[in-house]
């Protein structure tokens, strides 16, 4: 007869609790969102839809329908909870999806997306973005749900769902939370524990109670903390999420923080570039304009189809300001971002591949499908030659501009206030004050150094990193940058700062009589820009040592006609010219030792250390598990539990590709081990007996005595079913061992589960 914990009211009770641990690991999960997306109407629908999906997935359960069954029971209440909640006004019923609700999904899809890329963390609470998350924690909740409670293997799904709560991590690099992780790891633990007290075998259940696969994952979960808190600031901060290449090679990164790209001691060709220009471009990516204090975010702006007739649009100036029209031709070598490297001021870009938008305030192109990897393209653009006169003449401001990029966040040190007004005092316009800023940040107080902010422990882009890099005048074009602009911001001129790249280093080659120049993944840079009434946006280069600084001619000393806007005037943008900082073949590398005034060190090799111990220790994951479910066992079984010893038997058949179905009797199995596996008569019978006694003999202890024959005769066993297994299967069974996650008698385990 089936004891008093095998009773359908006690599976109920099991499964009950089986699916509320499911749904906490699920809600844990989430947690990490909450720090990329700003929390509303997604969260309740997030918890919503996964109990729904739970508790339809129990009832389904409960009247003991297949498996696949339960599945489409679980996707009908997906489908209907999201059709009910986002495309109600396209179904019929407001539940039931139609045509017109199917072509609905797409856009918001992509508007989501949108969102995801340009946007800047935490993101707003949208509808698109509500979409995306609800309807991913749905179907995350489906697949889990199938993975614990019908293939009953826990650790997989564990695994999943902590590899689902590192995504918003990874796309925003930030510090481990630790409260979240830990809340992470006990609902995990919490999910394993239930899991195992769910079975239907007492046996098994006995088993693992005794032989301590709570330890186990209790052990893993420590060893995760671990590599977490400790290994994870060792590694490389990732990339922003649009930076980060979905097609190959290096991206960009739009979160200031350059420092970890420009260190990194590798050099990889990114862009070839030819122009008819008087001198290689700076090629843009995107701009930065909201500065709260802490940290310079993305633009949030409006995109149009590049493709369409609104497009990036003319450039707008005063009438007597000559424009230059300048071709360049690009080609990308080995670069996947989102963000397509233009000149500024770009009016017309043609040769892409794939769908692509336009933002017109900034003059910066956006894929909408895809990367910039494996592109060739030509970008026309118009570029603003004021006289030194017509500069001089205009203020710094205009009437259209956005209200984020003249803010200065109040608790802005004094240091930045006070040197701004110091270093202009003689100044009688803007320009000259802008002018006064960068050739002092170019002069000889300021070095380039790339070590300085790491180890002086300013490496940011906020007020506080501004400060501290005005008082020890080292750092990279981020500090150089951000004072820039922050000081311009004081003196009431609105600015923002422009990540692209630096123009490249001329080759051998040319094509129509236009030299190529060759774009490293080190010429990543970021500057400031200030816009001019009249005008538009004008660059400046503030960083000491690199590129080349901005600067315009008087209308008295241009050469040839003052009307011919192809006269080689320095315009808008800063342009390489002729100048002490330069390189014979172009502007110096950010990383070149011999760059003046800028001793670098050399790379630093921990994050690297870092990374290659982490991989190595994750690769020892399954074995350092292994081993420690072996050691509970084993100390188990030599105290008398015979089923902690049949266990480990169990477990090896399971490594070794040995079948281990539940219909199968102990003493069948041994018979099965001993005639076609090469396993001992004597210790499989030991095993038996053992295995048999605490099975059907009266309750009342357990046998000692025969503790310690019990776990040498599976010992024994074990070595000798790894022994008769083919080469591969053992290295397999060290390695990545099955018996992690598959359950004896599953139908992973080569049978049936038993029968409920």
């Amino acid at each position: 007869m089936p004891s008093s914990d095998d009773s359908p009211r006690t599976r109920r009770g099991g499964e009950r609790l089986l699916t509320l641990s499911l749904l906490v690991a699920l809600l844990a999960a989430l947690m990490p969102v909450i720090g990329v997306v700003k929390p509303g109407g997604w969260l309740l629908g997030s918890v919503v839809i996964a109990t729904l999906v739970l508790t339809a997935g129990y009832g389904a359960r409960r009247l003991r329908l297949p498996a696949v069954a339960v599945s489409l029971i679980e996707a009908g209440v997906w489908v209907a909870m999201m059709t009910a909640v986002f495309l109600r006004d396209t179904a019929l019923l407001w539940v039931i999806p139609t045509p017109e609700t199917i072509r609905a999904v797409p856009p918001l899809f992509d508007d989501a997306m949108d969102e995801i890329i340009l946007g800047a963390a935490p993101l707003e609470d949208t509808a698109p973005l509500a979409f995306l998350i609800v309807g991913s924690m749905g179907l995350l909740t489906i697949i889990v749900d199938h993975v614990v409670l019908t293939a009953r293997m826990p650790l997989l799904a564990s695994i999943g769902i902590v590899a689902v709560s590192l995504i918003p991590a990874i796309a925003v690099p930030r510090e481990v939370d630790v409260v979240a992780f830990v809340f992470l790891a006990v609902a995990i633990l919490f999910l394993i524990r239930a899991e195992t007290r769910s079975r239907e075998r007492p046996l098994e259940r006995d088993a693992e109670r005794t032989a301590g696969v709570p330890a186990t994952a209790l052990g893993i979960g420590a060893i995760a903390v671990v590599v977490t808190v400790v290994a994870t600031p060792l590694l490389p901060q990732p990339l922003m999420r649009a930076g980060t290449g979905l097609g190959g090679g290096p991206g960009i990164d739009a979160t200031l923080q350059l420092g970890d790209d420009l260190r990194r001691p590798e050099q990889i060709e990114v862009l070839r570039v030819r122009s008819n220009a008087p001198s290689p471009p700076y090629l843009r990516a995107t701009t930065l304009s909201r500065f709260e204090g802490g940290v310079w975010e993305p633009d949030r702006v409006r995109t149009v189809p590049l493709d369409s007739e609104f497009g990036l649009g003319t450039v707008s100036v005063a009438e007597d300001v000559r424009l230059a029209e300048y071709t360049t031709d690009v080609e990308v070598m080995s670069l996947a971002s989102v963000w397509l490297p233009v000149p500024y001021p770009a009016v017309e870009v043609t040769g892409l591949d794939g769908r692509w938008a336009a933002v017109p305030y900034n003059r910066t192109v956006i894929s909408q499908s895809g990367t910039t990897q494996g592109q060739a393209y030509t970008v026309v653009s118009n570029q603003a030659r004021p006289t030194l006169e017509q500069i001089r003449s205009y203020n710094a401001g205009g009437p259209e501009l956005r209200d984020e990029t003249t803010q200065v966040p109040p608790e802005t040190p004094a240091i930045v206030t006070e040197l701004a007004a110091e270093v202009t005092a003689g100044a009688t316009n803007d320009y000259d004050r802008l002018i006064a800023m960068q050739r002092w940040f170019r002069g000889g107080e300021f070095r380039y150094s790339l070590e300085a902010p790491v180890e002086e422990g300013f490496d940011g882009s906020g007020a506080e990193a501004v400060a501290e890099f005005l008082e020890r005048r080292q750092g990279y074009c981020i500090h150089f940058a951000s004072a820039f602009a922050l000081m311009a911001r004081t003196l009431h001129m609105p600015t923002r700062i422009v990540i692209g790249y630096l123009p490249g280093v001329a080759t051998t080659d040319s094509v129509d009589d236009q030299v190529v120049y060759s774009v490293s993944s080190s010429l990543l840079h970021a500057w400031p820009e200030v816009y001019f009434d009249n005008a538009g946006w004008i660059p400046f280069e503030p960083t000491a040592g690199l590129g080349v600084p901005t600067s315009f001619s008087p209308a008295a000393s241009l050469p040839g006609d003052t009307d011919d806007p192809n006269s080689a005037t320095p315009g808008a943008a800063p342009s390489p010219t002729p100048s002490s900082e330069q390189g014979p073949n172009g502007p110096l590398d950010p990383r070149d030792e011999a760059l003046p005034g800028t001793p670098l060190g050399t790379a630093n090799p921990l994050p690297m250390l870092g990374v290659v111990l982490l991989i190595l220790f994750v690769l020892a994951l399954p074995f350092l598990a292994r081993e420690l479910r072996r050691r509970q066992l084993t100390l188990a079984a030599r105290g008398g539990d015979a089923a902690a010893a049949w266990m480990i038997v169990q477990d090896a058949a399971i490594d070794a590709g040995i079948a281990v179905p539940a219909s199968e009797t102990p003493r069948a199995f041994a018979q099965r081990l001993i005639d076609q596996h090469g396993a001992d008569a004597d210790d499989m019978y030991t095993l038996a007996v053992a295995i048999e006694r605490a099975s059907y003999a009266p309750a009342g202890g357990r046998d000692y005595w025969m503790g310690d024959a019990a776990m040498d005769a599976a010992t024994a066993v074990r070595a000798q079913l790894l022994a008769a297994a083919p080469p591969a299967r053992r290295i397999l069974a060290v390695i990545a061992p099955r018996s992690l996650i598959v359950r004896p008698g599953s139908v992973y385990a080569g049978g049936a589960p038993a029968t409920r």
